[in-house]
């Protein structure tokens, strides 16, 4: 194990004792990569030894400058840090010990770090920008339960943060009273996130957040031609946004409604499997609202990173998460797409 000089930095971190300023002290940095078998490694930082490398092998250069002026962590002593954070949700000072460095080194590299996967998100969170993609994505999604044209499922899930106080604080409290983060997100066939808004707080509802959206645009100004996006009954009924019907009168309205919502799961798989991979999206987040908004999107995009990998989930994993479910069902918004495929479902 190598050794470093542990620097104070943070004046909350300098402590007086009679008088006299407190040394710095010497500590073992762990090497986890060597010391964790395969197992124990999954199960603490949620990703495998191998896909680790790799994303070090894309952000290693960003992670090269000095943390503290007379010792330089390691870009993989970094990235370990970060995602011990992801995996845990602990406060820094326990993720600090955990690595052997100090709680504000913890802080400035779980933020430098997180900064540098999100940098990622061009290659690993897209929307198709071909036909060819499109038409792949279609084929897949199609296999599922024969509902034709869909690129992609969207929904909103609620990330639980710290109330950030102030006289905004308000906006973020959900309908269960308790403070988060409303995450729009959007996945394909293959369990991946195509899109992700982490900017909304707590108290907006879905559709706010998609009337306000990028993809929305894209979709309004026909970039994804004659594409369609699937949703629940939170959303207005668009015509590349198909929404469930509310009340189905007939055989092809069952399975038009049936077929959508079988379709559309895909979304709450996704969910689950990324909220049971990183915990800290589950337990909570204490720290300032921009940090907060940064892990949602570099955990999504090690998501994508894990599915690309063929990884499986780090065992004892509960996957169920928590729905807050939307008070507001819009109805009567029925659209000509919409109705082509209800009579598409009726032969």
């Amino acid at each position: 194990m190598e050794h470093f000089i542990d620097e104070i930095l943070e004046l909350e971190e300098v402590r007086i004792v009679n008088g006299i300023r407190r040394q710095y002290t010497i500590r073992e940095r762990p090497n986890y990569l060597e010391i964790l078998d395969d197992f124990d490694f999954f199960r603490r930082f949620r990703l495998k030894k191998h896909t680790v490398l790799l994303l070090l092998g894309k952000i290693n250069d960003q992670l090269l400058s000095k943390i503290t002026r007379n010792s330089n962590i390691t870009p993989i002593t970094q990235l370990l840090v970060t995602l011990r954070y992801y995996a845990s949700g602990s406060m820094y000072v326990t993720v600090a010990d955990f690595a052997g460095i100090s709680k504000a080194a913890a802080c400035r590299i779980i933020e430098k770090v997180t900064n540098a996967i999100c940098a990622l998100r061009p290659e690993y969170i897209k929307l198709p920008s071909t036909v060819a993609e499109r038409s792949s994505l279609m084929d897949e999604f199609f296999k599922i339960a024969q509902f034709p044209k869909v690129i992609g499922a969207i929904d909103c899930t609620h990330v639980q943060i710290q109330s950030p106080g102030g006289t905004q604080a308000e906006h973020f409290k959900n309908q269960k009273g308790s403070f988060s983060m409303n995450v729009q997100c959007v996945c394909d066939a293959a369990l991946k996130f195509a899109d992700v808004e982490p900017h909304w707080p707590g108290a907006t509802h879905d559709d706010n957040i998609f009337d306000s959206s990028r993809i929305r645009a894209r979709f309004e100004n026909k970039e994804m031609a004659d594409a369609l996006l699937l949703g629940d009954s939170g959303y207005a009924c668009r015509d590349y946004l198909i929404t469930p019907l509310h009340e189905p009168q007939n055989r092809a309205e069952d399975r038009f409604n049936e077929s959508q919502m079988r379709t559309r799961n895909v979304i709450e798989r996704t969910l689950e499997l990324w909220t049971g991979r990183f915990p800290i999206l589950s337990i909570g987040m204490r720290c300032k609202i921009p940090l907060v908004q940064s892990v949602i999107m570099a955990t999504a995009i090690l998501h994508n990173l894990s599915r690309d990998a063929g990884e499986d989930m780090p065992p004892d994993v509960d996957v169920h998460r928590e729905e807050i479910e939307n008070d507001v069902i819009l109805l009567g918004n029925s659209t000509q797409v919409q109705r082509q495929l209800i009579e598409y479902f009726s032969t």
